[in-house]
């Protein structure tokens, strides 16, 4: 069966599809019979990934290598969610973090940050829902944080960013549900994808039952879908954090954030 055969609701693009929820992401839908479009920024991995995938499960995995934080990656994405074969689920799981208090980063670092995580996902969202709503179906997951939901991280523009994510996500599905479009804000708690040890994050004093899996992750992401949820926080206890989080007073989220990038002795001025 070739690309072009398989039924356009059994095709998903997923960014970010070479490590993490991303790419637990293409392996949960390659299994369950999704033809994919795998977008990442090394090209090697990105094949490698396709061949497993393909090899595995028989259903074709295109690729684009691209890096998202660029406007030339963007467009690469862009182009082909308006061109060939419609894509009918997109996830938007590219994102990244930085290992560096506020204080300490640069413009460039920051402005990388803010292009990958928010204006990306806004580019790819707007490119897959046009389509999407004249077609009168699809769906397009946004991988956020629960971080987004407070100021939890002291000196970190991630959670600036998710908090974004999921506003942006919860007002999108506003305007594309009654055309049978559903967009979700994914915000899982701390995921063990390898993320954090690749940037150099100490994380050894979070608690081991605060960890999720990546497979735990997506199985909840994609049942909230099914249900309509605008956001989607797996766990129980990251549903109570969450919360705890929206209702607590702001003094007492600021007396026991805690978070290795923001601790900067140095003093402004």
């Amino acid at each position: 069966m070739t690309a072009e055969q398989v039924p356009a609701e059994r095709r998903a693009l997923v960014t970010g599809a070479t490590a993490g929820i991303g790419a637990e992401f293409a392996r949960r839908l390659a299994a369950d019979g999704w033809a994919l479009v795998l977008v990442a920024r090394d090209a090697a991995r990105l094949a490698a990934v396709a061949a497993e995938l393909t090899g595995r499960y028989g259903h074709p995995a295109e690729v684009i290598a691209a890096d998202l934080s660029t406007d030339d990656g963007c467009a690469a994405v862009e182009l082909r969610l308006a061109e060939g074969s419609p894509v009918e689920l997109l996830v938007n799981n590219a994102g990244i973090s930085l290992n560096q208090p506020f204080l300490s980063s640069s413009v460039a670092d920051e402005s990388r940050l803010l292009r990958l995580n928010v204006h990306a996902v806004l580019r790819l969202t707007l490119a897959a829902v046009g389509p999407m709503t004249r077609r009168g179906h699809g769906a397009v997951i946004n991988v956020s944080s629960v971080a987004g939901f407070g100021p939890v991280m002291p000196g970190s523009t991630y959670p600036a960013s998710k908090a974004w994510v999921t506003a942006f996500s919860e007002s999108v599905d506003l305007t594309t549900a009654a055309s049978g479009v559903r967009v979700m804000a994914l915000c899982p708690g701390y995921t063990r994808t390898g993320a954090h040890e690749r940037l150099g994050i100490d994380m050894s004093g979070t608690p081991r039952f605060m960890w999720l899996q990546a497979g735990q992750v997506v199985d909840e992401a994609l049942r909230d879908l099914r249900k309509g949820r605008s956001v989607s926080v797996p766990s129980r206890r990251y549903k109570l954090a969450v919360a705890g989080v929206r209702h607590a007073p702001r003094s007492l989220l600021r007396r026991f954030a805690r978070d290795t990038r923001g601790r900067d002795d140095r003093r402004a001025g």
